[in-house]
């Protein structure tokens, strides 16, 4: 809309949003002032679905009333109660209700699924990760190396972003894969980066990995909920998520796994618990560990419900939203972002996320030119007008509309207070 104003223009945009209505399912947290908050973490922590307290107080009042009974006969049994998110999961996913399942939690699932794909044998020992790789994948990475009794000096390869950039090219991965293939025993890479935004195609990596005879994993942290997936389609081995950030879920909510329906776990070694028994068999409590057929298997313990059942009430949003409607969604919202970063403040920020719809979800992330303890103020001056957004050392500004619940309006209120707070500061 050339020559119309960033907030006219937001607010055309939310009077014409079909998905307007989703913001009301949210609970908008306040600023000081008794104001909504102009809520752009959704990439940290998502915010909660209106509907989970309802569905948290149903299980509470079923426990009250039936305790032991009501893991056959409450409202949602609870027996079977992660078999009800499969449907939903597996649409975000992109993959076969069998092939998902929702399971502890990221790291959890992480170790778990590293326990039956990452194998090394002789050569064939290295993992490869991203440098930079957050924290928790890496301590995970390092640890499952060393219980082989190997050390991550001989077994572990980080991929640097190339010379003068933040991004990883795929091509990369090829190339390492082409020249070293008969040394990696795994691959495991990001949906989308966390520090930078960066969507990965995933499909390519995996045919890479695999053409090198490499097992590979996906940690689809940032991208669950925020990006299309095709897990099936793309081929990789196995995925893991967690559930608080794009999906809703709450803090520390039960996290996910996708594993290809080419593998059973009968046929792979790892780690068994009672609740990846063949459901059928399962209370028999014989000795034996009869895997279920499917990703089901990878499970070890029942699910916590009262902690499910928020993740349960968001993923009905989003059956009712509709992830393309979503993404088309997101798409424009940070298109309007980054049109006011390249008219407004070229020489204050860079983004260092790509510019390509393709290889980027809700995330931008933000380089404050001016270093990082001018970045810091303008950090700490948004969030106390009202703005909540993240800061990655030593330089970074994390901001995400999330297009369920952020209004194009937001956009330009959070534009007018950087504005204000880079004058002061950068």
């Amino acid at each position: 809309m050339t020559g119309v104003d960033l907030h006219t223009q937001a607010r055309l945009l939310d009077a014409n949003d079909p998905l307007a209505q989703f913001r009301h399912r949210f609970a908008i947290p306040p600023h000081i002032d008794g104001s909504a908050a102009v809520y752009l973490c959704g990439h940290s922590l998502g915010l909660a679905p209106l509907a989970a307290r309802t569905l948290v107080n149903e299980e509470l009042d079923d426990w009250n009333q039936l305790a032991v009974l009501g893991h056959h006969v409450s409202r949602r049994p609870w027996i079977d109660y992660a078999q009800q998110l499969r449907p939903a999961l597996a649409q975000l996913m992109g993959a076969h209700p069998g092939e998902v399942v929702a399971m502890n939690s990221l790291t959890v699932n992480l170790h778990l699924l590293m326990a039956s794909f990452y194998r090394p044998q002789a050569r064939r020992r290295c993992i490869v990760v991203e440098q930079g790789a957050f924290s928790s994948d890496r301590h995970a990475v390092i640890s499952q190396i060393e219980l082989h009794g190997l050390s991550a000096a001989d077994a572990l390869i980080e991929v640097a972003p190339a010379a003068g950039t933040d991004l990883v090219d795929e091509s990369a991965i090829e190339q390492l894969l082409a020249e070293r293939g008969a040394e990696i025993a795994l691959v495991l890479w990001p949906g989308v980066q966390f520090r930078t935004g960066q969507a990965f195609d995933v499909g390519r990596i995996a045919r890479a990995a695999q053409a090198a005879g490499a097992a590979c994993g996906i940690d689809l942290a940032h991208a669950a909920g925020n990006m299309p997936l095709q897990l099936h389609d793309d081929g990789a081995d196995f995925a893991v998520w967690c559930s608080y950030k794009y999906l809703n879920g709450g803090p520390g909510a039960i996290g996910g796994a996708f594993v290809h329906e080419r593998h059973r776990r009968a046929a792979l070694p790892g780690l068994a618990g009672w609740w990846g028994h063949d459901a059928g068999s399962r209370f028999r409590m014989e000795p034996g560990f009869v895997p279920a057929a499917d990703a089901a298997a990878w499970q070890v313990s029942n699910p916590p419900i009262l902690a499910t059942a928020p993740l349960l009430a968001s993923l009905r949003v989003f059956e009712a939203a509709g992830l393309p409607a979503l993404r088309a969604k997101s798409l424009q919202m940070t298109g309007l972002l980054l049109e006011q970063i390249d008219t407004r403040f070229q020489s204050q920020l860079q983004c260092i996320t790509p510019r390509q719809a393709a290889r980027r979800g809700c995330q931008l992330s933000l380089r404050l030119r001016a270093g990082r303890e001018a970045g810091r103020r303008v950090f700490e001056d948004l969030g106390a007008s009202g703005v909540v957004a993240d800061w990655r050392e030593p330089d970074i500004l994390r901001i995400a509309p999330v297009p369920l619940y952020n209004r194009y309006a937001e956009l330009a209120v959070f534009c007018d207070v950087l504005e204000a707070a880079l004058r002061r500061h950068a």
